[in-house]
């Protein structure tokens, strides 16, 4: 089995202690391990996948209970760095009565936005391989050029390229800045993840079906558009494949649509994906690679944190033979 490589943040998010309260109301919070990339690539590790994390880490407390935790992951941690000129991001989330999020960042910059092109090797990615990114470290940094730059590297070594924009407005001074280098970078990819509360908003366009056949430019082969609850629907070329979700019992859906990507990720490394195959595979295993990345994603909702609440795989097939 091939690698699967996650770029971009890892922070600590703080999860509140009390539901249905706003952020400036909450008195007590639990630390847990997180950052969308990471999320992916624990979700990848935990099913029995290889997964490496590119970022920078401060050389301080935070930075030392990540790369642990991702460890314990299972996780491969060398191409993390550590810097002493910015501390490890740190996000604040409150949860409302129903699971759903507000966040707060303290990044400004954090550790991870000084991950530089210079330290991302050329020898790093191989054919077979996957690298995935999200947008939350897209914004103006050092970091930004290194994504550009591992994205160039690992798609001319014949892997496969995974955008997840996993839009967070708050980190952005303006919204059209999010959304321009969101549209920046799709066409980058080969495989685009996007929610039902992200389409309209990237692409302008308020028909779904439209607005996903707008996504496919550049290299992009596949769109995976996900619906909570609802399930995802997958679009290759011309053809269109549903898969419904799972009721459960939602706690927190921190890191559910990072379970999601994930689980699928690690089904098409099992599959042995390959740049020139990926719609193929997609079209052959729709119904077993949707399947199962919408019961890791849900069951992912129902405890705490992201990376503390990924299901084992045997949870995973117990909830699928129900």
């Amino acid at each position: 089995m091939r690698t699967m490589y996650s770029i971009g943040e890892v922070l600590i998010d703080f999860i509140p202690l009390q539901k249905g309260k706003a952020l400036k109301d909450v008195l007590e919070f639990e630390r847990a391990p997180g950052g969308a990339p990471a999320n992916v690539a624990a979700a990848v590790a935990k099913y029995g996948g290889r997964a490496s994390m590119i970022t920078k880490l401060g050389n301080d407390a935070f930075g030392d209970f990540l790369l642990e935790r991702l460890q314990q992951a299972g996780v491969m941690t060398e191409k993390i760095s550590r810097t002493s000129e910015a501390n490890t991001g740190l996000a604040f989330v409150s949860l409302r009565a129903d699971g759903e999020r507000d966040f707060s960042f303290y990044r400004n910059p954090s550790a991870d936005l000084l991950l530089h092109e210079s330290e991302i090797e050329k020898n790093w990615f191989e054919e077979g391989d996957i690298l995935h990114f999200c947008s939350v470290d897209l914004v103006e940094s050092p970091m930004k050029q290194a994504h550009a730059k591992a994205i160039r590297l690992a798609k001319e070594k014949g892997s496969i390229i995974s955008f997840d924009p996993n839009v967070r407005l708050p980190l952005w001074e303006q919204p059209e800045a999010c959304r321009q280098t969101i549209v920046e970078f799709i066409p980058m990819a080969h495989l685009v993840k996007i929610s039902d509360e992200e389409l309209e908003f990237i692409t302008g366009i308020v028909e779904v079906d439209r607005a996903i056949q707008s996504l496919f430019v550049g290299d992009v082969k596949a769109v995976i558009f996900t619906k909570g609850s609802e399930g995802a629907e997958l679009y290759v070329k011309d053809k269109q494949f549903h898969s419904s979700g799972f009721a459960v019992d939602v706690q927190d859906t921190t890191g559910a649509g990072d379970a999601f990507i994930g689980g699928l990720l690690y089904k098409l490394l099992e599959k042995n994906v390959r740049q020139q195959n990926l719609e193929e595979v997609l079209q052959k295993y729709h119904k077993e690679i949707l399947t199962y990345a919408n019961a890791s994603g849900a069951l992912t909702t129902t405890g705490k944190g992201a990376i503390s609440s990924l299901p084992a795989k045997e949870e995973i097939y117990q909830l699928l033979e129900k």
